[in-house]
């Protein structure tokens, strides 16, 4: 696998960011390019205060590439979708990274994750450790993410979660677009929901969904965007990032049932209103609870 590495200036930073990440990079990371030299400044301040500034004055930003990708063309993709300049980023460079199971590494890191006292997630990879105990009658989820995003330790997925156990009204049909790995729709069916349906671009993400369904002993249909029949649902919930939620507001609001909850997450404090403006015609939506920076909006059609 290679890396792309490339500068730029604090204001292009989150933008260029957000557009490498769809123009199909596999991550994305932001660093201080004056790192180690007497320019080095902090970012983010005393712990617990907002950062006034997003970015460094010089970023080096490095992006993950799938085989097979042109940098060029992706960069020039990524440049155009955030309206930026490609010129700005001609210099450019690739490296290789060393052969690895990233993911497996990366996974091993992660132990059971506790949502709530009767919620549970248990990576696969603890399935067989004596030492693992949740409470008696808890809900416990194993989970093997493979390739898909999920894990239950991202706060954006610990609020998605956190919904469906306080508010999911019984029996209700849900929609988590944007699936992963299946954590949210596989908690929902968990915690007592009706048909439910998962969807996911990735067709990886869609296989996982249907393992880690078959793994839980539960029912429910995961698709690709195609494959999603038309109807509404009494909820629907997309863990996804700000700008694809807001790309999608017509038609996640459209597949709401009328009287029916809208849950998102992907966002941050400081996106949430932008958010929900882009929601505002047809439902509105306000911040349902707020962690570690990042937010989960809630509406209800009327």
């Amino acid at each position: 696998m290679r890396e792309l590495v490339l500068y730029c200036r604090e204001a292009q930073a989150e933008a260029l960011s957000d557009a490498l990440l769809e123009a199909g990079v596999l991550s994305v990371s932001v660093e201080d390019a004056d790192l180690g030299t007497e320019d080095e400044r902090p970012l983010f301040g005393e712990p617990g205060t907002e950062p006034s500034v997003q970015a460094w004055d010089r970023n080096r930003v490095v992006a993950l590439l799938p085989d097979g990708a042109d940098p060029a063309q992706l960069l020039e993709e990524a440049a155009q979708s955030a309206n930026l300049n490609a010129a700005d980023f001609a210099g450019w460079t690739l490296r290789d990274v060393p052969d690895a199971d990233w993911v497996r590494l990366t996974q091993s890191q992660f132990g059971p994750i506790r949502i709530s006292d009767q919620l549970w997630i248990v990576p696969s990879w603890h399935r067989d450790d004596d030492s693992v105990q949740t409470p008696e009658g808890a809900i416990r989820i194993e989970l093997d993410p493979g390739l898909a995003f999920g894990t239950g330790s991202h706060p954006t997925t610990h609020l998605c979660l956190a919904w469906l156990e306080a508010e999911l009204p019984a029996g209700a049909d849900v929609l988590d677009y944007g699936c992963g790995s299946g954590i949210l729709a596989i908690a929902a069916r968990k915690l007592g929901a009706g048909p439910t349906t998962a969807v996911d671009i990735d067709p990886q993400a869609v296989q996982s969904t249907r393992d880690n369904a078959e793994v839980n002993q539960v029912s429910l249909a995961a698709e690709l965007p195609e494959g999603l029949a038309d109807g509404q649902f009494r909820v629907v919930v997309a863990n996804i990032l700000s700008n694809p939620l807001k790309v999608l507001a017509p038609m996640l609001a459209g597949r709401v049932a009328p009287g029916g909850d809208l849950v998102l997450s992907g966002v941050l404090e400081r996106q949430a209103e932008e958010v929900a403006a882009a929601y505002a015609p047809w439902i509105a939506m306000s911040v349902w609870r707020a962690r570690d920076g990042w937010v989960c909006l809630h509406g209800r059609k009327a």
